[in-house]
């Protein structure tokens, strides 16, 4: 009973997006391939740019031995074809292999923060190596007419995957559930 009802929330957050839900649905439940659904995640994201908007959805779905996370983007045609295409997409990573999972919380009035008051913005963070960032910057000395090359310092992070909700834009809800997810996501990867 409880996989059904797992299953049917996540149909009503998908539909609440009011972006392909069939599309988004089926991309998952393929990607699912019958393992149970635990907890999950929508994420939409418009861009704009010029006149144009550009939609993202994103699922993260949590089963028992992996994450989901499925990317559906819409495509503006190109001539001589007319309409729009959506492009979706899904990584399946086995909870074993992910190294990192954070949690980032923003509330207002921190000396007053309790437990359950409101978030105002969150992150998640997950790394499994699939991804690298490489921040690089001039290195230098401590001298000030120190002229020669030092050549470069930096930093390389994992960056497979970020998704970023606030109360402003996404709502209390869905701020509170990715915290939520998160917590669910940290407890799983640690065993």
């Amino acid at each position: 009973m409880r996989l059904d009802a797992v299953r049917r929330d996540l149909r009503t957050e998908i539909e609440a997006q009011g972006y392909f839900p069939d599309l988004v649905e089926d991309t998952v439940t393929l990607a699912l391939a019958g393992e149970e659904l635990v907890d999950f995640v929508v994420h939409h994201e418009p861009t704009f740019s010029h006149d144009q908007i550009h939609r993202h959805v994103t699922v993260l779905a949590l089963t028992p031995t992996r994450l989901i996370v499925g990317h559906t983007d819409d495509q503006p045609a190109e001539p001589p074809n007319t309409g729009s295409y959506a492009a979706s997409s899904t990584e399946s990573v086995a909870l074993h292999k992910i190294g990192t999972v954070v949690l980032t919380r923003v509330v207002v009035d921190p000396e007053r923060f309790q437990a359950g008051s409101r978030v105002e913005e969150t992150w998640l963070s997950v790394g499994w190596g699939a991804m690298r960032r490489i921040d690089l910057e001039q290195a230098g000395c401590g001298d000030p007419d120190c002229e020669a090359d030092h050549g470069y310092t930096g930093s390389m992070t994992g960056d497979d995957l970020t998704v970023r909700m606030s109360a402003a834009a996404d709502g209390v809800e869905r701020v509170a559930r990715l915290v939520r997810f998160a917590t669910t996501l940290q407890r799983v990867t640690a065993r």
